[in-house]
């Protein structure tokens, strides 16, 4: 793990664990383990100011091209919940994917289980999208 932590940025933290405090009812029992683990792993992240965030880090709306050892290469995007759109390969941090990968950064390797079964997951790149907002959380 090239940071030795998860790093999130501050807002998106916030963000993060109120979403995590309401969905933790998923019907899909691989969903409630992935979203269990991200939420045991949040404990131990590190908290950064915007202007303090790598720009290799995951985070709400990153392009991040993951490789698995089972063969398949994606290029996705992690957004919140109500801008998933498959169509676009945007994918709700409520996935079992999107919170696998989400604060871990570029040349990161990964053991999640997803619903097919544990993998390891490779992060190619991560690239910051400058055409969407950034999150605004409401205080």
């Amino acid at each position: 793990m090239k940071y030795d932590t998860l790093i999130l940025e501050k807002k998106e933290y916030v963000y993060l664990k109120r979403i995590l405090n309401i969905s933790g009812y998923a019907e899909d029992f691989e969903t409630q383990k992935s979203l269990q683990r991200l939420t045991d792993e949040l404990k131990k992240a590190q908290i950064l100011d915007e202007l303090d965030m790598p720009l290799d880090v995951i985070r709400f709306n990153s392009k991040i091209t993951v490789k698995s050892n089972r063969g398949w290469n994606k290029k996705i995007q992690i957004v919140i919940p109500a801008l998933k759109d498959l169509d676009l390969d945007r994918i709700s941090i409520l996935t079992p994917l999107g919170s696998a990968l989400f604060g871990y950064a570029q040349s990161d390797i990964i053991q999640w289980n997803l619903p097919s079964g544990l993998q390891e997951l490779e992060i190619i790149e991560v690239t910051q999208d400058q055409f969407l907002e950034k999150i605004e959380v409401p205080i």
